[in-house]
């Protein structure tokens, strides 16, 4: 009888044992993994033995997966065992353009390199990080495109005069950081939909009050693609009018999203690229367009007509 209860007890022990090291086992072993993919997502020490020999009677096909040195203890061989590492190859290094502005050759932007390397191939593995070194240095006299983005709202009516004179003063600043500066002008107001504008005649052929000469509502107006002539600048911003809407948000992000897309009519280079935003409200989120019948999101493509261009 003390035997049996003994033997009883010995196995009880075993097991618990065996469950508390299968418990506190490796990250490996407690992802049971079924798979090789899987094995090797559970972390970056983890391996998976291919040889279908290498599992004793009862074990599960977990056990194929563990850290390298416990399969190796287990009787797998580092020939068996499948455990990819991440690696990284450098397929652009151009060296850094060192150039003074005063002196200066002429380069095109594509022949002017800021960051090396240029172009970096990665293989990662869960888990296992990968460094590399990013070198990055401001040309000088490098291009710069500016674009102005105005609200054209009746709010900002004072803000329209002061911009009258805004390309030339922009273009004696800019003359100080370099050589090649190009200006545009853009303007919005509102989306083009009740409730936002009212759409009766009279008010969309002038929504403001009070004996005011405003112009129609739109929604986006390229005015001036970009350019190096700051005198045409101040011709044509000259030339604008306020118009006005009914809500207080504005349609901005409906004309960012036209001058980020636009690169061709806008005139964008593969250069230094400023947007000015000038507006004195807020700005109409997702969703909002379902008040006036727009339910669908934007496209974001390129709705620029030829009266716009």
């Amino acid at each position: 009888m003390d035997y049996k209860l003994t033997l009883i007890a010995g196995l009880c022990c075993c097991s618990f044992l065996y469950g508390f090291a299968q418990q506190g086992g490796s990250e490996c072993l407690k992802a049971n993994a079924k798979s090789c993919g899987e094995c090797i997502q559970a972390g970056p020490n983890c391996g998976w033995c291919t040889n279908l020999e290498f599992l004793q009677e009862g074990e599960p096909t977990s056990a194929r997966c563990d850290d390298l040195a416990a399969l190796k203890s287990k009787g797998c061989s580092e020939n068996e065992m499948e455990n990819p590492r991440g690696s990284q190859e450098t397929r652009e290094n151009k060296p850094l353009t060192h150039r003074n502005k005063d002196t200066a050759e002429k380069l095109k932007p594509e022949d002017i390199t800021q960051i090396q390397p240029q172009k970096l191939s990665l293989k990662l593995r869960s888990g296992e990080p990968q460094a590399f070194s990013l070198k990055f240095k401001r040309a000088e006299d490098y291009p710069i495109d500016l674009y102005y983005l105005m609200d054209l709202s009746f709010s900002m009516k004072d803000d329209l005069e002061n911009v009258k004179s805004l390309g030339t003063a922009l273009m004696r600043e800019m003359e100080k950081i370099t050589s090649d500066f190009r200006i545009g002008f853009g303007s919005f107001v509102e989306k083009t939909v009740m409730p936002y504008i009212s759409t009766t005649p009279a008010k969309l052929r002038n929504p403001c009050t009070n004996d005011q000469n405003c112009t129609s509502p739109f929604s986006y107006k390229n005015v001036l693609s970009l350019t190096s002539n700051g005198t045409l600048f101040n011709e044509l911003v000259g030339k604008q009018h306020i118009s006005g809407n009914l809500d207080s948000p504005e349609g901005g992000f409906d004309a960012i999203m036209q001058v980020a897309v636009c690169g061709e009519q806008i005139g964008w280079r593969n250069v230094t690229r400023l947007l000015v935003f000038s507006t004195d409200a807020g700005f109409h989120f997702a969703g909002d367009g379902k008040l006036g019948g727009i339910v669908l999101p934007n496209d974001g493509k390129c709705h620029l007509g030829r009266s716009e261009e």
